[in-house]
């Protein structure tokens, strides 16, 4: 029997459409393997989310795998010490994974190199973005900056290659390695159980993918009109099946351009996903500095100060006293997942309204977010905050309260807050300010316009 070649997966947790896995089927025997990795992302390590989710596609890509005659063998510690260890036992000579470019993941990719030289050879291929980050170059030959011409010239490079089938079946190797028990690694919630809304709301796996594009392709050429308006499901909601690599993006943007010439809004949104893959490979550290020199030093509040750790706790529990804030800072704790509108006025609020330093809110998606991505979180966030390389300007303040009533959020606001679930339109949006709040929902911990003033007052430090 040929020696196997293992087929390394990270989030890329999918059969069809999947480079990695093609190449390795076509050479023999395989060794689907699974690595849980917290000393390499240190600080990086998935949130509590992130991991529920994990869990629930592990054993969906186990079940796919066993259908065709293989298993996923599960390791734990430094992907090169498990990889190089699953090596030696069992003779492989190739290892087959996904470009990752988070800058952990292309230190163990160096680190696994050097582990199994001599040994057998690590081969990498694309397969988690439109194109592979790097490959769109400005008219001097250096990376884009900027989103919108980097849309630009994606966009001529598009559609992507038509997404290939999985694998029919996969041969197993003369003798599998061992394997940990994916429940000894404690990912699902136990005291509390906290994960009921999460199990409720997604199905995580390549079928549920499958399934969340499917229902979402009818209303794809209504997205640009709906995707602003929290109270009506127009969104695609794929963002944590794209995450965790459960589904390719050529695959979704195949399906959703066969709907019509209405439908560029949406890709738009995909192609944001790899302009920001493409910010944290020329600046590896984006998820913990700011961009624009001057903005880093602008005064934030101090969060040793009793005053501010209750006011970021008010945003983190939703108690903040603005309806459409406080809905979606319950919505993702409930869910791990929040609309993307609602996210950046929830943002916003955090950032300017509480002037709290954006890196703390940043952690917070991180841990609580079940498509908490390096790159998308932490370009959301410095466009947001006005620190980014291609951002919002810092004195551009939100409302929250007009923005509310602008998008018809009540319905949403009705669903999340349930205090509030009796008002109508539009004292909902802003109850204390039409004297119907009720007791038990709490007052703004901040009115607008003090925020707003001290915001500004803040950046006029750096200006």
């Amino acid at each position: 029997m040929a020696s196997p070649t293992i087929i390394w997966f990270r989030r890329d947790l999918r059969l069809s459409d999947q480079a990695a896995v093609a190449a390795a089927v076509a050479k023999g025997p395989v060794i689907p393997v699974y690595i849980l990795d917290d000393e390499t992302p240190r600080h990086r390590k998935m949130g509590a989310a992130s991991r529920w989710w994990l869990h629930h596609s592990l054993e969906q890509l186990d079940a796919c795998l066993r259908i065709l005659g293989s298993r996923l063998i599960l390791g734990q510690g430094r992907v090169e010490q498990v990889l190089a260890e699953i090596v030696k036992s069992t003779g492989a000579t190739e290892i087959h994974a996904l470009h990752h470019h988070e800058p952990w993941w292309r230190n163990a990719e160096k680190a696994l190199r050097d582990a199994v030289e001599g040994e057998a050879e690590l081969i990498l291929h694309h397969g988690n973005y439109l194109l592979p980050p790097g490959t769109l170059k400005t008219g001097s030959g250096g990376e884009y900056k900027i989103y919108t011409p980097f849309w630009k010239s994606l966009r001529e490079r598009m559609p992507p290659e038509a997404p290939s089938l999985g694998p029919s079946q996969l041969e197993a190797p003369a003798e599998w390695p061992d394997t940990a028990d994916l429940g000894d690694w404690n990912l699902l919630p136990k005291k509390p159980d906290w994960a009921a809304g999460l199990v409720k709301a997604w199905s995580p796996g390549e079928a549920g993918a499958q399934a969340a594009l499917e229902e979402f392709v009818d209303k794809a050429p209504g997205y640009d009109s709906g995707r602003n308006l929290p109270s009506e499901e127009r969104v695609s909601r794929l963002s944590p099946h794209l995450h965790f690599g459960e589904i390719s993006p050529a695959r979704i943007w195949h399906a959703v351009s066969a709907e019509g010439e209405n439908v560029e809004t949406y890709c738009k949104e995909l192609v944001w996903r790899d302009y920001a893959q493409n910010v944290i490979c020329q600046f590896p550290q984006y998820g913990g500095e700011s961009y624009r020199e001057k903005m880093r030093a602008l005064p934030w509040r101090d969060m040793s100060d009793l005053q501010v750790q209750n006011d970021f706790a008010a945003w983190t529990m939703g108690k903040t006293g603005y309806p459409i804030v406080d809905a979606g800072m319950r919505e993702l704790w409930v869910t791990g997942w929040m609309h993307n509108r609602v996210r950046m006025i929830a943002a916003s609020f955090l950032v300017k309204h509480l002037l709290i330093d954006w890196r703390e809110g940043e952690q917070w998606f991180w841990d609580t977010l079940v498509d908490a991505d390096y790159a998308s979180n932490s370009v959301n966030w410095q466009w947001v905050s006005g620190t980014g390389v291609d951002s919002n300007m810092f004195v551009r303040i939100m409302a929250p309260l007009s923005q509310s009533e602008k998008f018809d959020a009540g319905n949403y606001i009705r669903k999340w807050v349930p205090e509030l679930a009796d008002l109508d339109d539009p004292y909902v949006h802003d109850p204390e300010e039409h004297g119907c709040k009720p007791a038990s929902y709490p007052s703004k911990i901040i009115a607008h316009k003090a925020g707003r003033e001290r915001a500004l007052a803040a950046y006029q430090k750096v200006k």
